[in-house]
């Protein structure tokens, strides 16, 4: 499902998968960051019929992406010194892998632990730069539409979505109306959720589908799918602390 968010085929999106992206803050601002992408299997059984039976396929690998960086090693060193320090930014992400026709898993989990939340990288660009080193391409990844970053001063935690190509995001749009006009009443499973958790509690939230814990520490919303990659802007976040 590589570059799921950025490079769809209309045939994967409609395939549906659940997309989540989970981030802990502990109190001395450091964290985890987990991502997934997982075909959901009851909508993509539906969607080919009878060849979903006849699928024979089998892929489980984790690797973290600093081996990339000392695998290819002289692909790095030709790229320049701002790119390199791009790549390094990657270098903590793990990236584990699972295809199997025979479990019906389909699934790709990216984490990366940081220090402060300012370090986490866009991990939905991590598979290009893998293949970026691997093959000594240009930036693959700086093709991509829309970037996101994060920012938190122990009291606003951001998610900040930024545009960098209208023209893409256009065609993104066109793609997911006619999808939607074509597959829309087949009741595909098709979801993006976030969900997120606070070392205090949460005082206000920008976007009032979110769902606070009891606790008050931690909060979750939910997006249609082809809503976020027609309008990444929707996913954007403030989240304000007591």
């Amino acid at each position: 499902m590589k570059n799921f968010f950025y490079l769809l085929s209309l045939t994967l999106l409609v395939s549906s998968c659940q997309i989540s992206e989970n981030i802990t803050i502990n109190d001395d601002g450091s964290g985890t960051i987990e991502m997934t992408e997982n075909r959901h299997e009851p909508s993509y059984m539906r969607l080919v019929g009878e060849q979903y039976g006849k699928e024979d396929f089998y892929k489980d690998s984790t690797y973290v992406f600093s081996d990339y960086i000392k695998k290819y090693n002289y692909n790095f060193i030709k790229f320049t010194p701002i790119e390199q320090t791009l790549f390094s930014r990657y270098k903590d992400v793990v990236v584990h892998i699972k295809k199997s026709s025979f479990d019906k898993q389909y699934k790709t989990t990216f984490i990366s632990h940081f220090t402060k939340v300012e370090n986490i990288p866009d991990l939905y660009k991590t598979v290009d730069y893998a293949d970026d080193l691997e093959n000594n391409y240009a930036l693959t990844a700086e093709k991509h539409y829309y970037r996101v970053s994060y920012s938190y001063d122990n009291s606003v935690f951001k998610r900040i979505v930024t545009m960098t190509n209208p023209d893409e995001q256009n065609i993104q749009k066109a793609e997911m109306e006619a999808a939607k006009a074509k597959y829309g009443n087949l009741g595909f499973v098709q979801t993006y959720q976030l969900t997120y958790n606070f070392p205090r509690k949460i005082k206000s939230v920008s976007n009032s589908s979110a769902i606070i814990s009891e606790n008050k520490k931690a909060l979750s919303i939910t997006f249609p799918l082809s809503d976020c990659i027609a309008n990444p802007e929707i996913t954007q976040l403030e989240v304000v602390l007591e």
